[in-house]
């Protein structure tokens, strides 16, 4: 238990999902008009958008108690809440907007309830970009909103999308890092439906996808004040890098980066979850521990039940160890660093 209080002083969980209970019952409520329905199943409710599925869900996610202590027994000091599927992307913008706003404003009541652990990653119905500037401007100043939540497609729309330079202006503007994540990701209706392929191996390579559109299509140069932090250890990204690199150097698709592919793995930031201790390493290496922030997919089976603890079989400085653990996502976050015990 030691251990444990010592991690608590210091960690703070980029990757962690909320769905509030108003979320749940507007979309219950309003959700049909657009395709979504609540069913309400005895070991919670399950939500689904066309595609999209999400449930059961325990209590965990939805009641703040359970959740801190929760992270009183993982040793987590504090958590960045996020949404995740079936997010916004599948109503109307009218919908989108008020489901966001909603949301965004159960974060902040989350973060006032608990000012020094619950803070929150704001959904923004960016498919409409209108709609989500407006809704950035009204809380990008809001109590415990400390960044953005995004798909890694929206919809069908790749994130290297014109209509969404819009957004990320003002995203940049603001000063709020983006978090990506998984959500429509390929293949899920077909070669990947079997065997939960569609999380095992979608999700890893949905992230590395909309981070080569950010990165090839000019949308991380075009904003160089933007700073996105990418799921899963960055998915196949960094494990893949060489390739993307060697095919930026002689294709002629990519003669447009003058040097290379390789320059952008530390563009971006990434979570901890590979489920691997030499994964993490080898990310670690790739990317510098300064761009590597503890994560723990709260709650799901895909997840680390333990966040701090998978960095024990890693040779760390004390300094990077701090680093990984909350230090840079504080910083990120713009929130108080916590100095390590």
């Amino acid at each position: 238990m030691a251990a444990l209080s010592a991690y608590r002083a210091t960690t703070l969980d980029i990757h962690a999902h909320y769905y509030p209970e108003r979320f749940i019952h507007a979309l219950d409520h309003e959700g049909c008009a657009c395709g979504c329905s609540v069913r309400h199943h005895e070991k919670g409710p399950i939500i689904d958008a066309g595609p999209l599925h999400a449930g059961p869900l325990a209590r965990r996610f939805i009641d703040l108690d359970l959740r801190i202590a929760d992270m009183d027994a993982q040793g987590v000091q504090a958590q960045a809440l996020s949404l995740t599927q079936p997010m916004v992307y599948w109503a109307e913008a009218g919908l989108a907007r008020r489901l966001s706003a909603l949301f965004n404003d159960e974060l902040v009541c989350a973060s006032e309830r608990y000012p020094d652990r619950l803070f929150g990653l704001a959904m923004l119905p960016v498919h409409a970009a209108a709609e989500a500037v407006a809704e950035l401007q009204r809380i990008r100043r809001a109590p415990g909103i400390c960044g953005i939540y995004m798909g890694t497609a929206i919809g069908d729309m790749d994130l290297s999308d014109e209509s969404l330079l819009p957004v990320f202006e003002a995203i940049e503007d603001a000063g709020l890092p983006v978090f990506l994540h998984p959500l429509k990701v390929l293949g899920m209706g077909d070669r990947l439906k079997p065997w939960f392929l569609s999380n095992l191996l979608g999700n890893p390579f949905d992230t590395a996808v909309a981070a080569a559109h950010l990165a090839f299509s000019g949308v991380m140069d075009r904003f160089p004040g933007l700073d996105v932090v990418l799921p899963h250890g960055g998915g196949a990204l960094p494990f893949l890098m060489g390739r993307l690199d060697h095919g930026s150097r002689i294709r002629p698709e990519l003669k447009h980066l003058e040097n290379g592919a390789m320059p952008y793995l530390k563009r971006f930031y990434y979570d901890t979850i590979t489920h691997s201790d030499e994964a993490l390493a080898f990310l670690i290496r790739a990317v510098g521990p300064d761009r590597v922030l503890m994560g723990s997919d709260y709650c799901f089976d895909m997840g680390y039940e333990r966040p701090a603890s998978v960095l024990d079989a890693l040779e760390l400085s004390h300094e990077d160890r701090a680093a990984i653990l909350g230090g840079t996502a504080r910083r990120l976050l713009s929130l108080p660093v916590t100095e390590p015990a």
